[in-house]
């Protein structure tokens, strides 16, 4: 906490930024985007214009992807170019900000070790600003908890020698993050799978179930009692008569994002947990 706050004349902690961002952090993240990619452009003869520039490639599928405008209405001056990115983001709508720092994460140019520095740097303003968003696998993502991120990002990393794992974890996540539709029900649906997935190569049978893989894990890997339990019940909700697998239909049960927020975590702690007996 800085003078003003210790002395109780500004709050000591901002209210989490769910469905806005505020001036401190739009301010935060333009400067983080001017230090890994802004302050890298370098013009044809260090002029300012983008044709012919290490930013040609990502104006155009700036305006023709993000903006979805003609090609022919680009400003080919790199200043006026900043002028239109700096606007959206200090006070464009809050959901299009993140949607504009999402696609240059995922479309500007790399320039050595920029876009790790761009995700921890992010990330860190997120924390600090009290934003519910993190970037998680490259991806903003309404996960407020750092141990909660990090189940996720193992989960992802540490799953090479089980591929479908890291696949189903990527696509929930993938179901939970669609800023335009998500699904929550198909995101639960992978999160199981990404379970069951695990189950099978545990086991060494492609028609091994969840069940069996728990009993392994309880005889060679010391799995407390309790857990095995705990995650045999949540396990049972999903596919019993009203669950998840069985309500493909619209019916009286509405999942939020918080279900298939914890469905997530939920199954990606597990596979953690799983992988990590293995190796023991």
């Amino acid at each position: 906490m800085d003078f003003s706050q210790r002395m109780g004349y500004l709050p000591a902690s901002k209210v989490i930024q769910s469905d806005s961002i505020d001036k401190d952090l739009r301010n935060t993240l333009w400067n983080i985007l001017s230090a890994c990619y802004w302050n890298k452009f370098y013009g044809a003869y260090g002029t300012n214009a983008v044709e012919g520039s290490n930013y040609h490639a990502f104006v155009v599928r700036l305006y023709a992807s993000h903006y979805k405008f003609t090609i022919d209405t680009i400003p080919w001056a790199w200043s006026n170019i900043l002028e239109e990115l700096r606007a959206q983001v200090l006070q464009g709508e809050w959901h299009r900000a993140y949607s504009l720092i999402e696609f240059i994460y995922e479309n500007a140019p790399e320039f050595d070790d920029n876009r790790e520095e761009f995700i921890f740097m992010c990330n860190e303003a997120f924390t600090r600003e009290n934003s519910a968003y993190r970037f998680v696998d490259g991806q903003l993502t309404p996960i407020t908890s750092k141990d909660e991120i990090e189940e996720i990002e193992r989960a992802i990393a540490d799953s090479d020698q089980y591929a479908g794992v890291r696949t189903h974890i990527q696509t929930s996540l993938r179901f939970l993050t669609d800023k335009q539709n998500p699904d929550y029900r198909n995101s639960i649906k992978e999160s199981i799978s990404a379970v069951e997935s695990l189950a099978k190569k545990l086991v060494g049978d492609e028609k091994a179930t969840l069940g069996q893989a728990l009993k392994v894990l309880e005889k060679h890997h010391n799995l407390h009692p309790s857990l095995k339990t705990a995650f045999s019940a949540l396990y049972g909700y999903t596919n019993d008569a009203n669950g998840i697998r069985h309500s493909l239909m619209d019916n009286e049960s509405t999942l939020t994002q918080a279900d298939a927020r914890f469905m997530l975590i939920c199954c990606s702690a597990f596979t953690n947990f799983a992988i990590d007996s293995t190796k023991s």
